[in-house]
């Protein structure tokens, strides 16, 4: 057996010299007694993001989005969290592009959050549906106009010729949405996630991890809260 090369024992030594939650964490009083959570997720996965905030959490609004790929394999990225309201968690991206069309083809999805500042997760997973494009505008204009820019550019996930030809593209774009801040970017997109599950995750140091999950009654009409190993 051969020796690895020295790039990778020093990729090795790093890596595994890393600490994990060097902090100190919360409770979490589901630990041990899951029916002083909540009687659905929302309520909780709204407390929890405000603690997040409040303790420094960089971005707490971004989250893994993961959809199913054409070939029928796992595909992910992070994206921004729009919304998460009575009738899911709201994301926005073009239809035209590559997890558009996945979500076109297949409409079921799962999110993930992660919040190192409390040794925290969230997993939400659930059929998706597009919201009306009035919607999707009024979402699109109440942010910024840099955001309005980038969806006038457009063209998500094409293949790019070349950095100049971005570089022109945005510029154009950006006069745009500063002259017509109410510009219609015909192929941006908001889509709800309606969750059948909904996991949190509180990590403790001695690996003693709380997990609980909501899912969806057999009826589909209310949630059972349950503890998971971790």
């Amino acid at each position: 057996m051969t020796s690895p090369a020295p790039q990778q024992e020093t990729f090795r030594t790093l890596l595994r010299s890393q600490k994990v939650w060097d902090t100190e964490l919360p409770a979490f009083d589901a630990a041990r007694a899951p029916a002083r959570a909540p009687a659905e997720p929302l309520p909780l996965f709204h407390a929890w993001f405000a603690e997040a905030v409040a303790a420094g959490q960089p971005e707490p609004h971004t989250m893994q989005l993961a959809t199913v790929a054409e070939d029928g394999g796992p595909d992910v990225r992070t994206v921004m969290l729009h919304d998460a309201d009575g009738h899911g968690w709201h994301f926005a991206t073009h239809a035209s592009s590559v997890k558009g069309r996945q979500l076109a083809a297949r409409p079921e999805a799962a999110l993930h959050f992660y919040w190192a500042a409390q040794g925290r997760q969230i997993r939400v997973r659930g059929a998706v549906t597009i919201a009306p494009h009035a919607e999707s505008l009024a979402d699109l204009r109440a942010r910024s106009t840099g955001a309005l820019a980038a969806a006038l550019v457009g063209r998500q996930s094409d293949v790019l010729g070349s950095y100049e030809e971005l570089e022109a593209s945005s510029a154009a774009a950006w006069e745009r949405a500063r002259a017509e801040p109410d510009a219609d970017a015909p192929t941006w997109t908001l889509y709800v996630l309606d969750p059948v599950e909904v996991e949190f995750f509180q990590g403790d140091a001695r690996r003693r991890h709380v997990r609980l999950r909501y899912r969806r009654g057999e009826e589909g009409d209310g949630w059972v809260r349950e503890l998971l190993w971790p």
